[in-house]
């Protein structure tokens, strides 16, 4: 199975139409189709359900498309790495990030690192520690900032200093936006979306106690924009974070008693780093804190 197939294979997926897939390529329209059909027997699935004006993937074909996607991005990946110039730092740095205060760190970061090193570019995928876990296992993140629960033990990691506060997200006209805090009492009438990981659904049954039982859960999310339009419309009240971010006709109340999540910058052990991934790490331990005049960046452990 070659790269070049796999990606005659993704256009055809995204165009759904072999002519138009062609065109792009710089094909005939023969010659893409006979690429496919030697995938396909090569595989011996069938990964297309064809018509006349357009094609539709199979359930064999959209297990290809994620897994053929992940290889391209790979691939590419390590063309641009190899890209980089010795006489000037230049590339590409990829991180993933959950929705955490200490991404304002990881911000200020950037851009002083940028301002030395101004070719240098910045991938950042947005999702929670498990998706961002399982892209760097992959080799398709350099680094990942992670919110906890999290195993870091196949991780070298930097524990962040600042912790974020759990609360609740409500409408303001709910009976709960009348209150300084929520106990776990207050939300158990309550319809509820939360975090769809299951180790941090553990970590709010702990804190729930027996009301977790009585909970009513009305859905599950990843990130809290999705889930702050959800409480918009009415949905229920979103369990997440205090971002300090405001949304119109919304309230966020903290909990009480008090919970609170810590976060680390995480990179794979015993992994050569690109020069430019190097540079990064080593800037990320000293970066000046320019907002609040800081001294150094916010890193109180770091483990290798």
């Amino acid at each position: 199975m070659e790269l070049r197939v796999l990606r005659y294979f993704l256009a055809v997926a995204r165009e759904e139409n072999i002519t138009k897939a062609a065109a792009l390529l710089h094909l005939t329209q023969p010659t893409l189709s006979r690429q496919l059909m030697q995938l396909e027997e090569e595989l011996g699935v069938q990964l297309f359900h064809r018509s006349r004006y357009h094609i539709v993937l199979t359930d064999e074909g959209m297990l290809l498309r994620r897994r053929a996607q992940e290889l391209v991005d790979l691939a590419d990946k390590t063309a641009r790495e190899f890209a980089v110039r010795e006489t000037e730092l230049m590339g590409e740095i990829t991180i993933g990030a959950g929705e955490t205060r200490s991404m304002t760190f990881l911000s200020q970061a950037i851009r002083t690192f940028r301002e030395r090193y101004p070719k240098v570019t910045f991938r950042i995928f947005s999702a929670n520690a498990d998706d961002v876990k399982e892209r760097l296992d992959m080799g398709l993140l350099d680094m990942g900032l992670l919110t906890e629960p999290v195993d870091v033990g196949k991780y070298a990691f930097c524990r962040m200093r600042e912790k974020d506060r759990w609360g609740v997200l409500v409408r303001t006209d709910s009976p709960l936006a009348e209150l300084e805090a929520v106990t776990p009492q207050d939300l158990e009438s309550v319809p509820l979306l939360v975090s769809g990981r299951e180790s941090v659904k553990r970590e709010l049954a702990s804190w729930f106690g027996d009301s977790w039982d009585r909970l009513q859960i009305a859905a599950t999310f990843n990130l809290i924009l999705n889930a702050a339009n959800m409480v918009c419309c009415g949905v229920g009240a979103a369990l997440g974070f205090d971002l300090n971010l405001a949304f119109d006709g919304l309230r966020f109340l903290p909990l009480s008693p008090p919970m609170e999540t810590g976060t680390v910058l995480v990179w794979k052990k015993d992994q050569a780093l690109t020069p430019v991934v190097e540079a990064f790490h080593q800037h990320i331990k000293n970066v000046p804190w320019a907002s609040e005049g800081k001294e150094t960046f916010d890193i109180v452990k770091e483990s290798f």
